[in-house]
């Protein structure tokens, strides 16, 4: 919170464009029965700052919700919202491998009139193999966003997640051509935004 005070200045007037992520996956596997009261309090603090964005929120065990913290506890993080304007934000890899998982998980929060966005998703992952398939259907139907992860330059053994090679838009590799041109994707489903 206190790198978002420190660039308030730069925001200011952009809250019809800017969502402020609280924090990128804050919480790994460790720990993360703090999730709801931190989260609680990060809203509480960006609002008495004056920030009346949209804040974002990630789930906790590296955004995978394993343990369905964020879905337990989404209710307690928005009612905790002054402006009850919190987005919540799923990373979908290896722990949502089946189309029964993916649908479950989103279908909770569409049925709860809670908002979600599909934050992070890839086709393949070291930890298991997600289903791009199911993830970017249900969020074509469910109307909900999503972020196929991510343009270029990941490292860490997860270069295959890149979109593009060498952060050349004309270099799509083999899940960014997927992303954008296959079912469900961006070419399709997509419109420019009125901003732009």
């Amino acid at each position: 919170m206190d790198y978002w005070s420190g660039v308030k200045s730069a925001l200011v007037g952009q809250e019809k464009y800017v969502i402020i992520n609280v924090g990128n996956e804050p919480y790994g596997d460790n720990n993360y029965g703090n999730w709801t009261d931190d989260t609680r309090s990060a809203i509480s603090r960006l609002r008495s700052t004056g920030f009346t964005h949209t804040p974002m929120v990630d789930a906790p065990n590296w955004g995978q919700d394993w343990s369905n913290t964020m879905r337990a506890n989404a209710s307690a993080v928005v009612n905790a919202d002054s402006q009850r304007n919190t987005v919540f934000s799923i990373h979908v890899y290896g722990v949502h491998d089946t189309a029964a998982e993916v649908t479950s998980y989103l279908d909770a929060f569409v049925n709860a009139r809670l908002p979600i966005v599909i934050g992070e998703f890839g086709d393949n992952h070291s930890d298991g193999n997600p289903d791009e398939n199911t993830i970017m259907a249900t969020a074509q139907s469910q109307r909900l966003g999503n972020l196929g992860w991510s343009w270029s330059g990941n490292g860490g053994g997860v270069g295959y997640l890149d979109l593009v090679t060498g952060f050349n838009r004309a270099g799509l590799t083999g899940w960014g051509n997927r992303i954008f041109n296959g079912a469900n994707g961006i070419r399709s489903t997509s419109r420019q935004a009125t901003v732009y």
